[in-house]
């Protein structure tokens, strides 16, 4: 059996490759968009994909299916409770899909939507221990999915926790002990709140250390699963609703488009949303004003989609050579209106120091022995509910990034405005979300609130 788990970082996000090397028969899971590395690593281990699967309809990115049914010529396979614009192989709970000697078996495990189904793996077909079960959004490592997203249209966050509940309890821990677990996602997914960074476990391990599989009763469970969750980036409505449709396939391989600075402000002037993938020190250095901070070595479509409306143009800015990355990974999440880059952003800077802004970013020692003389002193903590359960700077207001642009209306703009997450990356980015709102006087601190308890002790 030929099996390769591909995580993406920026995502937190894990697809699987799956082929009998006897039969040459393989199936790709859960793809990303951009799908060049999945084809090629069959084709270098002389497999042949013809069956795509997808264990839900995602919130958190735009999958790879179509484009790679395009490339392959490999089915859809989907639950069959599932409704979708184009058409797809239906999965039914208990049918085994043979690729040979190496086998599938489908068990539906509805819960964090209601067609979520886990993939069973049988290195050989009459093996009494499964390889593994790849979990979708049903099982994480040190978690289980949330049942609160906007993907699961029309059903209550109780209805489907009760759901996982049964699924959890009925189809995944009746499995050996020894069953590895792959899921869809790790630590950093906002698809859950309590996710490991390992990519992989046992179902053993998971029933002797998950906090939800601990739950003494159904009521308990329900409790624990939907209190608590990050709230779910703007753009997760829009993923899950166009991860059902027929739509434009990507091509990774195309450059987006060299603009001057003329062609970009016409294009600003049009509605167009410029994002600086830059790191937030050398944005901090100089950047055009009215551009969004989103580095590109973070998590970058992630934190794009929670702040820019997914029905905007966008230009990139990035580092030489980073352009056509920049692009990929915002289509990654459905953005693909990027209509180009600024080329030589530095030397158009440079060349027009009227247009250049700085961001003020504070030292947590600097702030701390200044902040009693900024007067009328709007202090704002960036992170997610969870994080700031642990502790915040006093007096500062909680609004999550991804929350911002919906409640500028709660923040003074004239009033001198400190912003903070965990590290300093989101702080970068919700700062520049104020300060391209027309906030005056926005700073961010350096190194966040992990700086701040240290300056403090």
């Amino acid at each position: 059996m030929k099996f390769t788990q591909y995580y993406l970082d920026c995502l937190s996000q894990a697809s699987y490759l799956i082929g009998d090397e006897t039969t040459g028969r393989a199936v790709v899971v859960d793809p990303r968009r951009d799908i060049a590395e999945y084809v090629a690593d069959a084709e270098a281990a002389g497999l042949t994909i013809e069956l795509v699967i997808e264990t839900h309809f995602h919130a958190d990115f735009l999958s790879g299916h179509l484009e790679l049914a395009a490339a392959t010529g490999a089915a859809i396979g989907y639950s069959s409770v599932a409704e979708t614009e184009f058409e797809t192989r239906k999965l039914a709970d208990g049918e085994r899909v043979s690729l040979g000697d190496v086998t599938l078996e489908i068990r539906h495990t509805p819960g964090h939507t209601p067609e979520s189904i886990s993939i069973v793996v049988y290195e050989h077909a009459d093996d009494e221990v499964p390889y593994g079960v790849l979990t979708g959004d049903a099982l994480f490592i040190g978690d289980v999915g949330r049942p609160d997203l906007l993907s699961s249209i029309g059903v209550t966050r109780e209805e489907l926790a009760s759901s996982l509940y049964d699924s959890v309890h009925g189809q995944l821990l009746t499995l050996p002990d020894e069953t590895r677990v792959f899921p869809a996602h790790g630590a950093g997914s906002a698809c859950g709140k309590n996710l490991s960074t390992e990519t992989s476990s046992t179902i053993g391990e998971q029933r002797a250390t998950n906090y939800a599989l601990l739950a003494d009763s159904k009521e308990r469970f329900v409790e624990l699963v939907t209190e608590g969750q990050p709230p779910a980036p703007e753009y997760f409505q829009f993923d899950a609703m166009l991860n059902r449709q027929e739509r434009a396939l990507l091509d990774e391989h195309a450059e987006p488009r060299e603009l001057s600075l003329a062609e970009l402000d016409e294009i600003v002037a049009g509605g167009a949303v410029v994002i600086d993938g830059r790191d937030p020190e050398s944005f901090a250095r100089g950047h055009l004003d009215g551009s969004l901070n989103v580095g590109l070595n973070g998590r970058y479509a992630e934190f794009a989609g929670s702040i820019v409306p997914n029905d905007v143009d966008i230009v990139v800015i990035a580092e030489a050579g980073f352009e056509r990355e920049a692009k990929n990974r915002l289509a990654r999440i459905g953005f693909d209106r990027v209509v180009g880059f600024l080329q030589f952003p530095e030397l158009v800077m440079l060349q027009n120091p009227s247009r250049v802004r700085q961001a003020s970013r504070l030292t947590a020692t600097g702030f701390a022995a200044d902040r009693a003389g900024i007067s009328d002193l709007q202090l704002v903590d960036i992170r997610n509910p969870g994080e700031v359960e642990h502790g915040m700077i006093e007096g500062a207001i909680s609004i999550p990034v991804g929350q911002l642009p919906s409640r500028l209306g709660e923040l003074d703009p004239a009033a001198p405005t400190v912003v903070y997450c965990a590290g300093g990356y989101r702080s970068s980015v919700a700062a520049s979300v104020l300060r391209e709102a027309g906030f005056a006087d926005v700073s961010d601190i350096l190194g966040g609130y992990g700086a701040w308890l240290e300056a403090s002790a």
